[in-house]
């Protein structure tokens, strides 16, 4: 564990050991977020609502997943909503800007991938 830290923590240093630009850094938090959400208070998901509508989450966070569509993302925060989701912290993950990526916490969290 102490490596893989490591090893992002060198991440966030250019070549000659300097710190990232402001941006750089931001962009490499936001994806962090992206795919690690809030680790200290993980956020509630109800397997049943895999259920509901014959699987449309799964197949939709499937499609988000394999075509890199993350401007569905919206779409997947009004599915879980209709599903039944109350959780603010996963509706609005789907709902922000972004940004998105591969390792989307949410994403893998309806694949049963976390």
């Amino acid at each position: 564990m102490a490596k893989r830290a490591s090893a992002w923590a060198e991440g966030l240093l250019g070549e000659d050991g300097t710190n990232l630009s402001p941006r750089d850094r931001t962009n490499t938090f936001e994806l962090f977020d992206d795919i690690a959400g809030n680790i200290i208070e993980p956020a509630h998901f109800d397997p049943l609502w895999l259920v509901w509508n014959d699987g449309t989450l799964r197949d939709l966070a499937g499609a988000i997943y394999d075509e890199r569509a993350w401007d569905n993302m919206p779409i997947l925060g009004d599915a879980l909503e209709d599903a039944g989701c109350q959780d603010a912290r996963l509706l609005d993950h789907c709902r922000g800007g972004g940004p998105h990526t591969r390792g989307c916490w949410v994403v893998d969290l309806v694949l049963g991938m976390k």
